[in-house]
């Protein structure tokens, strides 16, 4: 049932059975989340004064009771195993971004290459939280109106360590998958990399018109080797390592360019992702 934050009736604590297949979280002591995004989400929560709610759920998580744990557009759904046989059914609720709020985010983000190019690498972007908020949007909850959670078990207190442990169990899929956060939200892996490309390339004419392909140069792999690549260029050197580090990282580099797009970064007189594709292509 859905609760309203806040209520704290007296419930009676029982132990909770060993969970089977349960996900425990890998932080053992101190505070949940590796990385930045997920250690944001978590500070978030903890501005909410959940207070010893939270710390409990902490313990759960920790234990490994979560289980079955998945995210979809607007919607978190889990499994934990409290005292009773049947495990309690835990829901998240977010609003998701509609179509219109997208397309105002991907306006921001699609205006740096390096942004698809570290999202790609499995990395979020420092600075992608303050391009939301630059859309108007949060790409994190604001406060308790923002989360809605419902729990099967009888504590109607909220949030209940279920609902809590959950919440530790999603942060550290946060730290896993970053992408997590925007399917939250509304858009998927796929969505968000097409829709930035198709930003990207609109307006700067088709395949047709694109230059030949220049003739291939060793690929850089030192900051040495880019600032020689950028002739110097201070202002693009940051994002040409950033972008060029991520084409390593990739599995496939072609398939990095192609969801790119044009750089708007300029080398010896050629736009980064031409030389990236030229390099690849030779072999």
């Amino acid at each position: 049932m859905a609760r309203g934050w806040g209520n704290w009736p007296r419930y009676t604590a029982a132990k909770p059975r060993e969970a089977v297949d349960g996900i425990k979280a890998r932080s053992k002591r101190g505070s949940i989340g590796q990385t930045w995004w997920s250690r944001r989400f978590v500070q978030v929560l903890e501005s909410f004064g959940m207070g010893a709610r939270l710390t409990r759920g902490r313990s759960y998580a920790r234990k490994g009771q979560v289980m079955d744990l998945r995210v979809a557009s607007g919607h978190v759904s889990a499994k934990v195993q409290g005292s009773r046989k049947r495990p309690y059914a835990v829901s998240l609720e977010i609003t998701p971004f509609d179509d219109v709020e997208w397309t105002q985010a991907i306006g921001v983000l699609a205006q740096q290459a390096v942004f698809a190019a570290r999202l790609l690498a499995g990395e979020m972007p420092d600075e992608i939280e303050d391009a939301f908020t630059e859309a108007g949007l949060s790409l994190f909850p604001r406060g308790t109106q923002d989360l809605g959670t419902a729990c099967s078990c009888p504590d109607w207190a909220n949030p209940c360590k279920h609902v809590a442990a959950t919440l530790y169990i999603l942060a550290e899929q946060f730290d896993v998958d970053p992408w997590a956060i925007l399917a939250w939200r509304g858009r998927s892996r796929e969505q968000v990399l097409a829709a930035m490309r198709e930003f990207r390339g609109s307006g700067r004419g088709t395949a047709s018109d694109a230059p030949a392909a220049p003739k291939p140069l060793p690929l850089p792999t030192s900051d040495v080797d880019v600032a020689a690549w950028f002739e110097g260029e201070a202002g693009s050197f940051d994002a040409a390592r950033a972008a060029v580090s991520a084409v390593h990282a990739a599995p496939s580099g072609p398939g990095l360019l192609d969801v790119l797009g044009p750089s708007g970064i300029s080398a010896a007189g050629r736009d980064l992702a031409e030389w990236l594709r030229a390099a690849y292509s030779d072999g």
